[in-house]
């Protein structure tokens, strides 16, 4: 619903007018479109002392001084030729001066966002701490292979490997991202392309890239203002400015202004807006980046873009994973050289433990999980820019949006009409009151519609289709009562309007605050009827009747009455209220062919017979009202940012769940006390009023995020950026959503900025990480649903690929320390990692929620808590932020070798400690309950298992384990190779070839060990909430064709010549010593059940509260004609 800027509430007695406060800048000032009331604004006064700062604030982020300059003086400043009396016949400038003009200053287009290369970004991708420990891997094999080539023979392949993994993961990434910043491309328009302009007393079109400061432009309904211009003349224009100020509803331009704020101003018309109605002749004083547009996307361009809580989260655990990798490899070096003194032994050995440890398959793991599930998004029409924001969105504490346009539809719908006596509800939603519409003949209902369809300044693009099909040009409120009267109107709305043709007509402005207009409407009387719309004070001051039982009956105090409490309950829903009245002119007075002229005012200015009030109201968007409600049970708190005034914000908040509690007024007027004397305990939502912001302390910042249900209204896009980063300074992550140009600066600080595709703003789309095509806000919902859900998979992902490195680890500590045979080698710890781990990790992409929409009823995973709030200041505390260059007001970056410097000292400061052994408030992607199953629980019985196989398999070749230590013991002779020496024991002799084949059959039975336990973890890893157990195990296949295509990988690894030379396994494996395996598998899964039911009694499962209020039934609008009602559900 469109915010009006004004109220004007008579009683029989006594007018009272009331200024609001503007979005922009929130100053205090007169209201230009009065047609439209609510209950009362924040007090004046208060509004106005507030207004200078904010004034202040402004003149430092809009360069324009134009609007408080006369004609003359612009014309000077530009040195254009400009006729004010008739302002088609202005000169404008020479072409000589537009060309000079256009070569000094540039094309009048925006500056697009510095973007990198394709290579860089490329090299950005690369550049990840995974990517970087896999290509260090490669290097490391590589030194290895140049120390000893004839024993390493096998790095060839493993080198390759890891360093083209690294390569290939960036590519992924890469491929991504290019093909959603191709998508959005194609979405961007960056400037509309003709506009009219006057040039030597010529009005050309031209190009709006070729416009230029000093251009006359000439404006007219249904313009896009390429520039921002002063106007100097005009008729009836008003613009929307919606996309820079949120702003719905449209604003009054022409000659004269008495406004300091540019943005206020009634002379100056911006880039960017919509002209609605009306024309005029402006001077462009502002161009290109130099145009308010383009200073708030030079905002957008200012703010960095916050990392996205998962890729700070795996960046911790890689850090984590490489440290432990390059210790543990720096200490088994070290003990090879003591035990051995063979460095090219200790060398390899180290290598191979640190590539054990790194999950080689992690990098491209996840990003294939965000990237299948960013195509699934794009299916319900959310671009992702961003893979990163797939999470983002599940992860989310805090929603921002604005109203007008995305909760709401931007258009203005009729919701009750009253006259004759009788309320009457035109659409059926939750709360309506008042008598259906059954007859359009009916008397008032007639005289109503006849006055929508007549009285209007509407135009249409076109007039050869039906009403749902055009596209209305003028005042969001004039299209709300056409389409009303179109759809009700007994006969063809346009051949009413050819019947009945305006011979007179009065526009709507600031000083009259209505619209008259004579129409050729017989009656008995005469030919012509006088109608008038306008605000609902206005209007009844000039009626000396009023339309009851059928016919004109005197006014009295109680049609006052009646009058005043309907007026009260349709302004305190926060809708829209237009009176109507006519009047049947007499034909002895005014014949058909009377000359009725505006400045004789030779028409009547009174006596009119009152019709009724309609009341009117942008409703909210079909589905918003179970979004909302749906993230609020999820534990995500949805703030409503709007431009729009405090009331009308509130109205449509308690009809979208966003409000369902008291106010602090709301308490007071229950209980009959005075709002100071209410406690902030008594109520849970808060209405703040923009200009309160700029003198709130960090103690009301803290008092207002405690509250479940806020609203801010009369906000300017300093204050949405503004409650961003307060909310994620309290630890939140903050999602805004938006389709203005004054919401991109938030969505770019935002964790996770959200564009509407239809009716956003190019520059929001370029701020934004994720983009709804269908300008749909209930699709967040399952974005949000989704981006948990991934969330879950990936921890599960992560859970299962992280388990085998135990497995792979502690063979090559027994390797060095015990010792043994190697049981493991670094190509095949690679055929696990990029092998089969890969294609069964892959398949928890497609894994379904455990059970329906559990997800959505967890609180988020980092939940906003005074212990989360407290945690995050100390954190602050112990580290200070770098000082501030006085010269430039920015923060001081330490140089490269500072911060490497830094990053070295820092595990050797008490600060570094405190902050890794802090305990995180909610759930992190890799936390100590998964890494202890992975390492110690699950990995050991793993381990265990393999080592098992592993001596069975050896001892069947005759080979017992104490016989493999002595082998592997003895440094004077290498055993268990091709050309080893024969070895004998008990009488026994085993030549090299005996050897070697023993070994490479254990090797492959460890493979297919872990193989098998690894399946067995696959499903264990599935349930978080539940058993192992059961149907909800099996209903993803893909899990089937992932663990499918790892047995078939080991197959031919293993008994494909010469596969099996290449990855030392042995075609002669015996698939019976599997069943050992299988065993300890049955063993993993018997200790997972008896692990869950502990941790269910220990760590029950924390739900979200349900909420009291909230109303999930779907959203239903009954359009009633005429003999029938038509609902229409949603």
């Amino acid at each position: 619903m469109s915010e009006e800027k004004a109220q004007i509430r008579e009683s029989s007695d006594v007018q009272r007018t009331i200024a609001f406060s503007s979005t922009a800048n929130l100053r205090t000032f007169p209201s230009r479109d009065p047609r439209a009331s609510t209950a009362e604004p924040p007090p004046v006064a208060e509004g106005k002392e507030k207004a200078g700062a904010n004034d202040d604030d402004t003149g430092k982020n809009v360069d324009i001084t134009e609007h408080l300059m006369s004609l003359e003086q612009v014309c000077n400043k530009y040195s254009v030729q400009v006729s004010e009396a008739r302002p088609q016949d202005s000169f404008g400038l020479s072409a000589e001066q537009a060309a000079r003009v256009l070569a000094e200053n540039g094309p009048n287009t925006l500056t697009p966002p510095k973007k990198k290369s394709a290579l860089q970004k490329y090299l950005i991708c690369l550049s990840s701490l995974f990517n970087l420990m896999l290509i260090a891997s490669g290097i490391l094999v590589y030194i290895v292979l140049a120390i000893d080539y004839k024993d390493n023979k096998a790095n060839v392949y493993m080198g390759a490997i890891l360093i083209g993994v690294a390569f290939l993961n960036a590519a992924i990434e890469w491929y991504q991202q290019r093909k959603s910043e191709n998508t959005l491309a194609a979405l961007l328009q960056m400037i509309p392309p003709k506009t009219h302009v006057i040039r030597e007393r010529k009005l050309e079109s031209i190009q709006s890239a070729d416009v230029v400061v000093g251009d006359v432009l000439f404006l007219r309904m249904g313009d896009k203002i390429p520039a921002d211009c002063y106007v100097f003349a005009g008729t009836d224009l008003k613009v929307d400015n919606s996309s820079l100020t949120g702003e719905s509803e449209p604003q009054e331009r022409g000659a004269g202004n008495t406004q300091r704020n540019p943005l206020e101003a009634t002379n100056m018309a911006f880039n960017g807006t919509l002209a609605v109605s009306g024309n005029a002749y402006a001077i462009v004083v502002r161009t290109g980046d130099g145009t308010v547009l383009g200073q708030i996307a030079g905002m957008t361009a200012g703010e960095e873009k916050a990392e996205s809580p998962m890729n700070h989260e795996i960046s911790v655990f890689v850090r984590i994973i490489a440290s432990v990798a390059m210790v543990t490899a720096v200490v088994f070096f070290i003990a090879g050289m003591c035990l051995y003194n063979d460095f090219a032994f200790s060398i390899n050995f180290a290598i191979g433990t640190f590539v054990a440890f790194v999950p080689e398959g992690l990098p491209a793991t996840v990003t294939m999980l965000l990237t299948i599930a960013a195509k699934r998004m794009a299916g319900e029409n959310v671009l992702v820019k961003d893979l990163q924001g797939v999470e983002t969105l599940g992860a989310i504490t805090c929603l921002a949006t604005d109203k007008t346009g995305t909760l709401t539809r931007n258009q203005m719908v009729v919701t009750n009409l009253w006259t004759n006596g009788t309320l009457y509800a035109a659409t059926r939603a939750h709360g309506d009151a008042g008598e259906p519409i059954e007859d359009a003949d009916a008397p008032g209902i007639r005289d109503i519609l006849y006055s929508s369809t007549l009285c209007c300044s509407v135009k249409f693009d076109r007039t050869d289709v039906a009403m749902d099909k055009r596209q209305l040009l003028g005042d969001a409120t004039e299209s709300g009562l056409v389409r009303f009267a179109a759809a009700r109107l007994p006969r063809d709305f346009d051949a009413t309007q050819a019947e009945h043709k305006k011979v007179f007509e009065i526009p709507f402005n600031s000083a009259n605050k209505w619209m008259l207009s004579v129409h050729q409407l017989a009656h008995a009387q005469g030919p012509l009827t006088l109608m008038m719309k306008g605000a609902p004070e206005r209007v009844l001051r000039l009626c000396g009747s009023i339309l009851l039982h059928g016919r004109a009956e005197p006014l009295t105090d109680a049609h006052r009455t009646e009058y005043e409490q309907m007026y009260r309950y349709m302004a305190s829903r926060g809708h829209r209220v237009l009176a109507f009245a006519q009047l049947a002119l007499d034909g002895r007075d005014y014949p058909a062919d009377f000359a009725f002229d505006k400045k004789q005012a030779n028409y009547p200015e009174a006596g009119y017979t009152f019709v009724g009030l309609v009341s009117l109201e942008d409703p909210p968007k079909h589905g918003v009202r179970e979004a909302v409600g749906r993230c609020r049970a999820a534990g995500i708190q949805v703030i409503m940012v709007t431009g729009d005034h405090p009331l009308t914000a509130e109205a449509i908040g308690r009809k979208i769940n966003l409000v369902v509690g008291e106010t602090r007024d709301d308490v007071a007027a229950r209980t009959g006390r005075a709002p100071g004397e209410i406690g902030d305990d008594e109520f849970d939502a808060v209405v703040i009023h923009g200009e309160r912001i700029a003198d709130m302390d960090d103690a009301e910042w803290d008092a207002v995020f405690r509250k479940p249900e806020i609203i801010f209204a009369r906000t300017s896009p300093k204050n949405k950026l503004e409650i961003v980063t307060r909310a994620q300074a309290l630890g939140h992550i903050c999602g805004v959503t938006g389709d203005g140009v004054n919401d991109s600066p938030a969505l770019k600080k935002a964790d996770l900025g959200i564009a509407m595709n239809e009716s956003g703003s190019d520059v929001s789309k370029e701020a934004a990480s994720m983009i709804l095509l269908d300008d749909n806000f209930a699709t967040i919902v399952k974005g949000i649903e989704e981006g948990r859900l991934i969330f879950a998979n990936l921890k599960k992902s992560i859970r299962y690929t992280v388990t085998h490195s135990i497995p792979e680890v502690i063979p090559q500590i027994m390797y060095i320390i015990v010792p043994l045979p190697p049981m493991l080698t670094s190509i095949m710890i690679l055929v696990i990692d990029l092998g089969f781990e890969v294609m069964a990790a892959l398949s928890y992409a497609w894994e379904p929620a455990e059970s329906g929409s559990s997800l959505m009823r967890l609180p988020p995973r980092k939940p906003v808590t005074m212990r989360s709030i407290a945690m995050l200041r100390a954190r602050a505390a112990r580290h200070p932020p770098p000082p501030v260059d006085p010269r430039t007001g920015q923060p001081r970056q330490p140089g490269r070798v500072r911060r490497v410097l830094n990053a070295v000292r820092a595990p050797f400061t008490r600060v570094w400690w405190q902050d890794l052994l802090e305990r995180p408030e909610g759930e992190i992607l890799v936390d100590g309950e998964l890494l202890s199953w992975s390492y110690l629980e699950a990995g050991l019985i793993s381990t265990m298992s393999l080592i098992v196989v592993f001596f069975v398999i050896l001892n069947h070749h005759g080979i017992s384990p104490r016989q493999a230590r002595l082998m592997a013991k003895d440094t004077s002779n290498a055993y268990f190779n091709k050309d080893s020496p024969t070895y004998t024991y008990q009488g026994r002799e085993f030549t090299g070839e005996q050897q070697f084949y023993a070994l490479n059959e254990a090797r492959t039975g460890i493979l297919f060990s872990i193989y098998i336990l690894q399946v067995f973890n696959l499903f264990i890893c599935k349930a978080r909430f539940r058993l192992p157990f059961g149907r909800f195990m099996f209903r993803n296949v893909r899990t089937f064709y992932g663990f499918g295509g790892g047995l078939l990988l080991l197959v031919l690894v293993t008994y494909i010549p010469p596969l099996n030379t290449v990855f030392n396994s042995s075609y002669k494996s015996i698939p019976l010593y599997w069943l050992i395996a299988v065993g300890f598998g049955c063993l993993l899964l018997a200790y997972a059940t008896a692990r869950m039911l502990v941790l269910r009694k220990s760590r029950p499962i924390q739900w979200n509260r349900t909420i009291d209020g909230l109303h999930m039934h779907p959203t239903i609008w009954s359009m009633r004609q005429r003999t029938k009602s038509i609902d229409v559900a949603v």
